[in-house]
């Protein structure tokens, strides 16, 4: 219960987030680290059983039984040390962020840092493929959302980082379900421990790319290492946790957790090594080539992922220990560094090496900001692998791992050198970093540069603790065998490793690497002197963005050439296809011979038949009439008509829910009508009798079909099993409503959220493109002495009858809600009618500024989803998402009610389509000013006319447009 524990505090701390806003403004970063805090607590405590024993933590609860997907959490060495990362380093973060922005509205932060944190956390304790992939997307949709409400430079970035991981992650959704259709499992511990990676190298070579491909993506190795530093758009904590706990360190994580099955492939091996190197020198290259210090550490941490990603591939217990210890002392100087360069920005103003010395400080920024420049130089230290820092222990054991690698004698040597040549730019552009920002002035000073002053300890103090983190741990690094003997053996798939990490191990190998790469590194700066000769410089001939770019632009023409064939704006071109297929589909069907069994049973009824000639005369009625209000009557006649077919068959349900679609249908639609010529326009002669055949052939084959499929079997034996089972399996005797909620749940949760990312459009369009406005300038005069234009009189009898309706009509709504998991009602149908009542508390309004309700309908539509989706965790008290729970409970007035889970998910149901109703109305009902029109709030003729001495004389009207409701100068409508 520990592993779910961590889960649950850290979704409890994302819900957390906008109360802690509203009370405390960016100080919510305070309470929001202590969760994270104990949460790292919490990982601690583990330790003597991860690591000591050696027993890995687990937890598991059915998901989804029928396919053998479990919610399967696993904490071994791996997952611990990832875990810590993740909670650790976002604690600091977030404590940083509380000082790092300006007080203001930043609630969205706070909920997507948590939200990611929460993600990372159940990526590497995931131990199941399903579980995984969809912790893996979680973090992709999180560093999108971060990446781009950083501002309007984060969204191009942010689109690239989406399509560059999103393409990893099909490659890993791909390498999920082969695993788990070749051994039976969905249980990645088990997959991994399977005998079929030695067995068949053909499955294993086509898994290990898919693999490959979805960590190469997330921890941006060559060629998809542009991403990152495109990424820097971020907020400088954003890039913080992206770079050094969150994000770039799941690529690692999924190569670290899936190296027992592949670490004696060669694909897999020389892939992660030539890539890893080839990474590890391009980005140590750009990054001792930039001036933006944000950029420059970025780059070094393509770099260091490179060097990680190469001694990954090694796959040798040696290599899996520098692994895991250089990704602990990554995250600390890289988490460290970053920050540094928010407190840089911050308080010089600037992270531009030439802006920063040109504020003209005497002996450089240090003066000013000597905390800060101690911490950037200890993580720097750290980074460069100097002693005794932990990242000069955790460099050497890189270099150590790397000449082991597999294959002939000279590959390890080769290895080696790669990495010294990558390490000596590290140890430059580190320099090139430090003494840049804080060591370095103008020889022309100015006093720009008098306000520099150091931050306070709220602020500078969570980068300090990274820092000398990695000074302790590196005069102390003994304390960390267990957790890299852990992490080894886990990565391995042995059952013990030996780590012996030190700071000294005598004269090696390793040893005059790390010498070699510092004294090659000081030498590169003196010869580049600090990188300058270098900087700005175009070294290769492409750049990754550029490429990506061109890539998709030409994606994007080849999608619009294909979709030139049948691009049209005129729904009947769309509608044209499938409906003479069906016609086509049921012609063939007829030529062949349908054999019709007898019917089953009475089909109809003479009741029957005058049903369908009514809807027959609206139908038709409606081909002919020109008018668009009385189309809309008659298709709303049509429906209703249907509606009470429906009712005389038995349908109750069906019907309500139909009736009232069509009542609130012909409400918005009228709303809608306003906006366009009251009348249809005219179509040629040929155009009328072929879409006139078209639309009688398919009424006819539909008809056909009706009469032919229905009525002439008796229940199935889906239907018979709902029939005797609902009631025992749910406490429910609606059928309609417990297929509805209890046996096709996570069907309808998914229906709900399309029908609230559709309310959600209809506000973005509409408010973004300009819609809202009327259709032309199709707005009509209304003489201020007719009786049309007294909107009060005119609205006196719908206000009179909405106080006796509007409470009825509620109470019918709530009896509706509550009462069907056993009778004709349910969350839609309700909804629907608590719409119904909105809609008429509109209608009953004298004007549009009136009538507007103001609610926040977004929120209730996304309250809606939250709501049913939560509902779905009730499920895990007996088994799995969605599950049913069902019960009786005794209410005073009320007495024995059933209780069950269904009631909060149909609550969900409820608010949302209530919500998308409430949107409909509110914002196809406001009539808007015209674009460029001066005179919104008077009454306007539909057509210019000429100038008047007369002011009693009313302009003409066009008797063919309808009524439009105008703004007055008020916001209401006349």
């Amino acid at each position: 219960m520990v592993l779910l524990l961590l889960l649950l505090v850290l979704a409890a701390a994302v819900f957390a987030t906008f109360p802690l806003h509203r009370a405390l403004g960016r100080a919510a970063g305070w309470p929001l680290a202590l969760v994270l805090l104990a949460s790292t607590g919490l990982v601690l405590a583990q330790a003597p059983q991860v690591l000591g024993a050696g027993t890995p933590i687990e937890f598991a609860k059915p998901w989804m039984p029928e396919i053998g997907v479990e919610l399967r959490l696993r904490m071994d060495g791996v997952g611990w040390l990832f875990t810590l990362l993740v909670n650790g380093v976002g604690a600091l973060i977030l404590a940083y962020s509380a000082r790092y922005f300006p007080p203001g509205p930043r609630l969205g932060f706070y909920a997507l840092m948590t939200f990611f944190a929460l993600a990372m956390t159940g990526l590497v304790m995931a131990d199941d493929v399903v579980l995984l992939f969809v912790f893996w997307e979680l973090t992709t949709v999180a560093s999108f959302l971060l990446i781009g409400t950083s501002g309007r430079s984060g969204n191009a970035p942010a689109i690239r980082a989406l399509l560059t991981t999103v393409v990893g992650g099909l490659a890993l959704m791909t390498a999920a379900i082969l695993m788990a259709l070749r051994t039976g499992t969905t249980r990645l511990s088990t997959i991994l421990a399977d005998p079929v990676w030695a067995e068949d190298p053909a499955f294993s070579s086509t898994v290990a790319v898919l693999v490959i491909l979805a960590a190469f993506t997330k921890s941006a190795q060559f060629p998809f290492h542009y991403w990152l530093p495109d990424a820097m758009a971020a907020n400088t904590p954003v890039s913080a946790y992206l770079h050094a706990a969150a994000m770039v360190k799941a690529g690692i994580f999924l190569l670290m957790r899936f190296t027992p099955a592949f670490a004696e492939l060669p694909l897999w091996n020389y892939t992660l090594i030539a890539f890893g190197l080839v990474t590890a020198v391009v980005g140590a290259v750009f990054a001792f080539q930039q001036y933006d210090l944000k950029k420059l550490a970025a780059y070094s941490t393509v770099s260091q992922l490179g060097l990680l990603v190469a001694v990954i591939g090694v796959g040798t217990e040696a290599a899996l220990v520098a692994a895991a210890v250089h990704t602990l002392a990554h995250a600390l100087f890289k988490a460290a560094l970053f920050m540094v360069v928010g407190l840089v920005d911050h308080q010089a103003g600037s992270r531009d090496l030439r802006e920063i010395r040109r504020l003209g400080i005497a002996g450089g920024l240090r003066r000013r900001m000597p905390v800060t420049a101690t911490v950037a130089a200890l993580a720097g230290l750290s980074m460069a692998g100097v002693p005794p820092l932990l990242g000069f222990v955790s460099k050497e054991n890189v270099f150590k791992g790397l000449l082991e690698a597999p294959g002939p004698a000279w590959v390890g040597p080769a290895a080696g050198t790669v990495a010294v040549i990558a390490s000596v730019f590290t140890f430059a552009y580190t320099y090139r970093f430090v003494h840049g920002a804080f060591w370095s002035s103008s020889p022309r000073p100015d006093r720009s540069g008098t306000s520099v002053s150091e931050a306070g300890y709220g602020f500078a103090g969570p980068p300090a603790v990274a820092a000398v983190l990695g000074l302790v741990l590196g005069l102390a690094v003994p304390v960390l065998n267990p957790m890299a003997e852990r992490a080894a053996a886990e990565a391995t798939g042995e059952a013990e490793a030996e780590a012996g990490l030190a700071l000294w191990h005598g004269l090696s190998a390793d040893l005059f690497m790390s010498l070699a790469a510092i004294a090659l590194g000081a030498l590169l700066v003196w010869w580049t002197a600090s990188g300058e000769r270098l900087a700005g410089r175009r070294l290769f001939p492409v750049d990754g963005v550029i490429v990506f770019e061109a890539l998709r632009e030409g994606i994007m023409a080849l999608g619009r050439r294909v979709g030139d064939l049948t691009r049209s704006d005129a729904p009947p071109r769309h509608l044209v296809v499938p409906i003479v297929l069906v016609i086509a589909l049921a012609g063939i069907i007829t030529a062949t011979g349908l054999e019709v069994p007898e019917p089953y049973g009475e089909t109809s009824s003479p009741l029957d038949w005058l049903l369908i000639a009514l809807i027959t005369a609206s139908v038709i009625g409606a081909v002919y009439v020109r008018s668009r209000t009385a189309g809309l009557v008659l298709v709303g006649s049509a429906g209703l008509t249907t509606a009470l077919w429906l009712f005389l068959l038995g349908a109750f349900d069906v019907a309500f829910a139909q009736m009232v679609v069509e009542i609130l249908t012909v409400v918005i639609a009228a709303l809608i009508l306003r906006r366009l010529p009251a009348r249809f326009h005219r179509i040629s002669l040929r155009r009328y009798l072929a879409t006139g055949a078209i639309a009688l052939f398919a009424g006819l084959s539909a008809a056909l079909g009706v009469f032919y499929l229905t009525g002439r079997r008796g229940r199935s034996e889906a239907s018979q099993y709902f029939l005797e089972n609902s009631e025992e399996d749910t406490g429910g005797t609606n059928v309609v409503n417990t297929i509805l909620v209890d046996y096709r749940a996570l069907d309808t949760l998914g229906e709900l959220v399309v029908l609230g990312v559709a309310g959600l459009i209809v506000i973005a369009v509409l408010n973004s493109s300009g819609l809202l406005t009327a259709h032309g300038d199709r707005r009509l005069v209304v003489s201020r002495s007719s009786a049309v234009y007294d909107a009060d009189d005119n609205t006196l009898v719908m206000r009179a009858v909405s106080y006796l309706l509007l409470p009825l009509i509620v109470f019918w709504s709530l009896w509706l809600f509550l009462r069907g998991h056993t009778d004709v009602g349910g969350g839609f149908v309700a909804g629907l009618l608590g719409g119904a009542a909105f809609a008429l508390l509109y209608l009953a309004a004298p004007s549009a500024s009136v009538a507007k309700i103001r609610l926040a309908y977004p929120r209730i539509i996304g309250a809606g989803v939250a709501i049913s989706l939560a509902s779905g965790l009730f499920g895990y008290l007996d088994g799995s998402f969605l599950r049913p729970l069902h019960g009786y409970v005794t209410l005073p007035l009320v007495g024995e009610y059933h209780l069950t889970a269904a009631l909060v998910f149909d609550a969900g149901v409820y608010l949302a389509v209530v919500g998308v109703i409430l949107t409909a109305l509110n914002q196809l009902g406001l009539e808007e000013s015209l674009p460029g029109d001066s005179t919104a709030g008077t009454v306007r003729p539909v057509r210019d006319q000429p100038p008047t001495d007369d002011p009693g004389t009313p302009p003409e009207v066009d008797a063919q447009s309808p009524l439009r409701e105008t703004p007055d100068k008020e916001g209401g409508a006349r």
